[in-house]
């Protein structure tokens, strides 16, 4: 991927048996991903439908390994017929997919990451040719990584794998004339499907069903990446998963969450479980509270319509911000297999308290006139409804009720139109006790604890604030930070949250995506507030566009002896 420098091109594997030293784990890999001496990224194998594959020709003290894209596997033979792969991006001329999908497509291409054999098909509403769909591609693509490679080669070899299907969501005749062109590109190979849908959640279950039904492999597997929203509360989400899995099974479905691909979040796991300084400090013994918070700096900007439907606590925070605290917040895993971690997710989630209407602030930003520049309310967007209540900024106290965290607030900020754009982890560890220098530190809150930062975006880093002595004659403290700049430390472009998505849901890697029993313990902690603020219809506190977000927000924090870390210092 881009933060490596090494080339490779990924093939799914039966590991042998015996390790061979000549494989090693690769830095940015999952840890299921190994790349072997001849730089292909090994994987253990999944079946059609995503399930384990078992070999269907074994000795008794070895598996053969079976290369994904039909290259020669390690023994040297070539596979019979090989394998590919297809990607489908339902909904391929909206945003996402030009923006994100198939950037990220052609990023994995560029480091010969994707299979030797594969093809990306868009489908969507709209009419348009295979040419046409290249040329809207080719706007949004570029060679962020490096200049290894002619750049424009690059592309255009990219785009000869690219094609398109026009057709109905709701209908099977276009998927099965995408089946049929897909048959083609596959021939004589054994065909593997990716479905991306990336198209409104209303018509999730149309696309699935059509497509399961009339496009789904014979042979290989077939997986569907669904991007959120899962709902609006535990009802709507409840009956979504119901219907997909009418059609698909459970381990066919792809819940993503692009933040869980972040390499911040990513880290948060080994950050704690690979170093012994943090591992033992995390718990209530030593954390006096954790702070997840996420702001933009420009508002709703066209795209109102869709929002005011789900509002912040829905679009952010319900996933984001309460999948990077599970992550935070688990025990121990077993392994790092996927489902081991997913357990632990899981755990957690259903240790949390249902949020209380007390423990949550809600306020919508309001027009402002800064610098000779006016800006714009949420209700002044065209797309929404004339005096909307919907919540553009949401502040809420989580509390878990297990041994680990009981007492322990964690406090979730999301907002639009802020005055800086961030997301970020705060640890806010307890004071120490007996404090020599307490006369020297006094009763500021900020000097007596030491903080924790991990900084999503922008500029990733990881910092730690700690108590140091100014040089000088006196004994004058000054609150210091040990700080892990990424783009310092490493020069390497970081990968997009989506490469590394799509590219684990090719090898059938579930570790970041969401499993449905998941989603439902998710959803358990929200759904009563929302449902409380909805039924009240309860007013959100207005604030100025590229303020801090309503003042209510900072009186819950106070509540439980806390302030926001991003308000003392805009590190």
């Amino acid at each position: 991927m881009a933060a490596t420098g090494l080339r490779f091109r990924p093939g799914t594997v039966f590991p042998s048996r015996a390790t061979s030293p000549s494989t090693q784990p690769y830095h940015h890999c999952s840890p299921q991903r190994m790349h072997a001496a001849k730089g292909r990224c090994r994987l253990k194998a999944k079946s059609s439908n995503g399930r384990p594959q078992i070999s269907a020709s074994s000795s008794s003290s070895s598996f053969r390994d079976v290369v994904i894209d039909g290259g020669p596997s390690e023994d040297g033979a070539p596979e019979q017929g090989g394998a590919t792969v297809s990607i489908t991006v339902v909904g391929a001329s909206g945003d996402l997919a030009k923006k994100k999908i198939f950037p990220a497509l052609f990023a994995l291409f560029y480091e010969d990451c994707l299979p030797e054999h594969f093809t990306v098909f868009g489908y969507a509403r709209s009419k348009m040719s295979d040419e046409e769909l290249r040329n809207m591609i080719s706007l949004t693509l570029t060679c962020r990584i490096d200049q290894r490679e002619n750049c424009s080669d690059k592309m255009e070899q990219f785009l000869k794998r690219c094609f398109y299907q026009s057709g109905q969501y709701n209908l099977e005749e276009g998927f099965s004339e995408l089946d049929r062109k897909l048959k083609e590109k596959e021939a004589g190979k054994l065909p593997n499907r990716l479905f991306y849908l990336s198209i409104p959640p209303n018509i999730f279950v149309d696309v699935v069903r059509s497509a399961s039904r009339t496009a789904s492999s014979s042979s290989g597997w077939t997986r569907f990446i669904v991007e959120k929203p899962f709902g609006r509360d535990s009802e709507s989400s409840g009956e979504l998963t119901r219907s997909l899995k009418q059609y698909l099974d459970e381990e066919q479905i792809f819940r993503i969450d692009h933040y869980l691909g972040k390499e911040l979040v990513e880290n948060l796991s080994v950050l704690r479980f690979s170093n012994l300084v943090f591992e033992p400090l995390w718990s209530r013994n030593y954390i006096r509270n954790v702070q997840l918070i996420f702001s933009e700096d420009f508002g709703t900007e066209g795209r109102g319509g869709y929002f005011d439907n789900y509002g912040i606590i829905r679009d952010i925070m319900q996933n984001h911000l309460l999948q990077i605290l599970a992550l935070f917040a688990m025990e121990t895993p077993v392994s790092l297999a996927a489902e081991d971690i997913r357990n632990e997710k899981v755990k957690v989630l259903r240790s949390m308290r249902k949020l209380r209407l007390d423990d949550v602030v809600v306020g919508q930003y309001k027009g402002h006139s800064k610098g000779g520049k006016s800006y714009p309310a949420y209700v002044d967007d065209p797309t929404v409804p004339s005096g909307s209540i919907t919540p553009t900024f949401a502040a809420a106290a989580v509390f878990i009720d297990n041994a680990r965290w009981d007492g322990v607030p964690f406090l979730m900020k999301a907002g639009k139109a802020l005055h800086t754009r961030r997301a970020e982890i705060r640890v806010q560890f307890r004071r120490v006790p007996g404090n020599l220098y307490r006369r020297n530190i006094g009763t500021d809150l900020d000097k007596a604890t030491n903080e924790l930062v991990l900084r999503v975006q922008p500029d990733e880093a990881i910092y730690l604030k700690i108590n140091n002595k100014v040089p000088g004659l006196g004994m004058r403290l000054d609150s210091s930070e040990l700080n892990l700049l990424y783009s310092e430390r490493y020069r390497r472009e970081i990968p997009d949250a989506y490469e590394r998505l799509l590219l684990d849901a090719m090898e059938g890697e579930r570790r970041l995506f969401i499993r449905s029993d998941e989603l439902d313990a998710a959803w358990a902690i929200f759904t009563p507030v929302l449902r409380e603020l909805e039924e009240r219809r309860v007013a959100p506190e207005l604030y100025p566009y590229g303020s801090r977000g309503p003042v209510g927000a900072h009186y819950l924090a106070a509540n439980y002896n806390v302030r926001w870390g991003d308000i003392s210092s805009d590190t």
